[in-house]
C-alpha cells in the first residue's frame, strides 16, 4: 500500500507548463479573453473555476464510465435541478403522475429549507435560487423515500401547496408617505414581497423527511466533494465541506497578445446556386457569406498550479462516515484521478473550432511538502521571445547570452527548474520531485541540465509516491 500522507508529506504540489494556440478556454461577459497583470505586463489568464470544473467533470465521467481509480465510486452533481431530478425518479421508477412528481418534489425540497424562483415564472420555478453540489444518487433517494411515504406526502403537499396559496394573498398595504406609486393604483391590495411569508403558516414536513432528505444531500461518499467542496448557507444543519484541492489561476508566462480573428460563415445554399448559375442575380453579389464577425484568439504558454491536502482529504471522508482503513484507501484513489484530472482535463469552450482540449503539457512538476508551493513567481519577470544571441567568439564581443529568452516552451521549463532547485536546497521539507514530458524537445532539455531536482517519469501514474 502507498505511504499514509503523513509519511511521504501532507501536501501534494502540482506545476504545470502548457502550450496553447489560437484558443479561448475562457471569456468575460463581452466573449473577450481573460486577463491580469503581473509583474508590469498584461498575461492571459484562465480561471480557477474553468479549471476545477473541468478536472471535477473529467474525473466524475472516468469514474462513471467505470474507468480509472474511482471506477465504481460515488460521484456528486452541482445543479440547480434537484426537484426535477426527484421528479423523474418518481415517475420513471415509482409510477408517479409527472406534474403531481414536480409539485411534490419542490415542496419536499422546499420545506427543507432550500428556496426556489419565482413560481409565476416557469423557466425557475422549479429550480432552487443556488446550485447545490450533492452526491448524484440524491434524487432517486429523496424519490424512493416519497414513495414510500406517499399517501402522508400526498396529503401533506395539498395541504402545504393551499398554505403557500393563502400566505401569498395580498394584504391590504399601508399608505406610502410618499408619493404614490404610479403603477399601483390607490387603494389597491399591495403584495407582499417575495420571501416575506411566514414560515410558520406552513405545515411542517412529516415525520422523518427532512431527516431523509437532508441525508440524501449530505456528502456522503461522493468523493468529488471531499476533494473540491461545497458551501451551502440556506440549510443551516446541512453540512459544508472545506476542500481538500486548492487551484490557482493559470497565467501566460509571458506578456498577452490577443488576435482578433475575422471569421465568415458560408452560406451553402447560395454559394451552390452561384456555382451553377442558378440566378442572375446572383451577378451582382459577389458574397458568399451568410454571417460574418469576429473572435478573440489567445495563444501562449501558461503556467498552472494545484494543490493537494491530504490530510484535509482523509479528513472529509471521514466525516462522511468511512472508517480510517476505508479512507486511507479511497484517498489514494483519488489522489491517483485527481493528478491524471490536472494533467489530461481542460476547460471545454470552443473545443470544437480550437481543438484546444487535445493539448498536452510540456512539463508536469511534482513534490510533496509539509506546506503548499507556489511557484508563479518564477514568472513575475515575463519571458522575452525575441531571439536569444549567442556570443560571438570571433570578436569576443557580448555576452553568452544575450538579447532575449527565446521561445516561452523550453525558457518557461528552465526556469521553473531552476526555480525549483533553488527552493527545495533551502526547504527541508520537500521531497524529491517528479517530473513528466509529452515534448521529446523539453525531453532533451532536460537531459542536459546539470541539475534536475527530480526524477524523470514517463506516466502520470509516476507523478504520485
Amino acid at each position: 500500500m502507498t505511504a499514509p500522507a503523513s509519511a511521504a508529506g501532507p501536501y501534494l504540489s502540482l506545476h504545470l507548463l502548457e502550450t496553447l494556440v489560437a484558443v479561448l478556454p475562457v471569456r468575460d461577459e463581452n466573449g473577450s479573453p481573460k486577463s491580469i497583470v503581473y509583474g508590469g505586463a498584461e498575461r492571459h489568464m484562465i480561471t480557477s473555476q474553468a479549471r476545477r470544473r473541468a478536472e471535477r467533470v473529467h474525473a466524475r465521467d472516468r469514474a462513471n464510465a467505470g474507468v480509472g481509480a474511482l471506477a465504481g465510486h460515488s460521484t456528486g452533481t452541482r445543479t440547480r435541478e434537484w426537484a426535477l431530478i426527484t421528479a423523474r425518479a418518481l415517475a420513471s421508477e415509482h409510477g408517479w403522475d409527472k406534474d403531481e412528481a414536480v409539485r411534490a418534489a419542490r415542496a419536499v425540497i422546499e420545506a427543507t429549507g432550500l428556496k426556489f424562483g419565482d413560481p409565476a415564472k416557469k423557466t425557475v420555478a422549479n429550480l432552487t435560487k443556488v446550485l447545490l453540489f450533492a452526491p448524484s444518487d440524491a434524487g432517486a433517494r429523496i424519490a424512493a423515500h416519497i414513495a414510500e411515504n406517499d399517501e402522508a406526502i400526498r396529503a401533506w403537499t395539498d395541504t402545504y401547496a393551499a398554505a403557500q396559496t393563502a400566505a401569498a394573498k395580498p394584504k391590504r398595504g399601508r399608505k406610502a408617505a410618499g408619493p404614490a406609486d404610479p403603477e399601483v393604483p390607490e387603494g389597491t391590495e399591495a403584495p407582499e414581497a417575495e420571501g416575506a411569508a411566514d414560515a410558520k403558516s406552513l405545515p411542517p414536513l412529516p415525520n422523518g423527511t427532512r431527516a431523509a432528505v437532508l441525508t440524501a444531500l449530505a456528502p456522503r461518499d461522493a468523493i468529488d466533494i471531499a476533494l473540491y467542496g461545497r458551501f451551502l448557507a440556506e440549510i443551516a444543519d446541512s453540512p459544508n465541506v472545506d476542500g481538500a484541492v486548492q487551484t490557482s489561476h493559470a497565467f501566460t508566462v509571458h506578456e498577452a497578445e490577443q488576435l482578433d480573428d475575422f471569421y465568415a460563415a458560408a452560406d451553402d445554399a447560395k454559394l451552390d446556386r452561384k456555382k451553377n448559375a442558378l440566378d442572375f442575380l446572383d451577378s451582382t453579389d459577389d458574397a458568399g457569406a451568410g454571417m460574418t464577425g469576429y473572435q478573440s484568439l489567445i495563444s501562449g504558454t501558461f503556467y498552472r498550479h494545484a494543490v493537494l491536502d491530504r490530510r484535509k482529504l482523509r479528513r472529509n471522508l471521514e466525516a462522511a462516515g468511512m472508517t480510517a482503513e476505508e479512507a486511507e484507501r479511497v484517498s489514494i484513489a483519488a489522489e491517483a484521478e485527481f493528478v491524471n484530472a490536472f494533467v489530461d482535463a481542460f476547460p471545454e469552450a470552443k473545443k470544437n473550432s480550437t481543438a484546444s482540449t487535445g493539448s498536452l503539457p510540456a512539463l508536469v512538476l511534482a513534490f510533496e511538502g509539509h506546506r503548499p508551493y507556489n511557484y508563479a513567481a518564477a514568472f513575475q519577470r515575463p519571458i522575452d521571445e525575441s531571439p536569444v544571441v549567442e556570443k560571438d567568439k570571433a570578436r569576443g564581443a557580448g555576452e553568452a547570452r544575450k538579447g532575449g529568452d527565446g521561445p516561452a516552451g523550453p525558457a518557461a521549463v528552465e526556469r521553473l527548474i531552476a526555480h525549483h532547485v533553488f527552493v527545495s536546497g533551502r526547504r527541508d521539507d520537500i521531497t524529491t520531485g517528479r517530473v513528466l514530458t509529452y515534448d521529446p524537445h523539453i525531453e532533451e532539455l532536460l537531459d542536459g541540465l546539470k541539475e534536475l531536482g527530480a526524477t524523470k517519469v514517463t506516466s502520470i501514474k509516476g507523478l504520485t509516491t
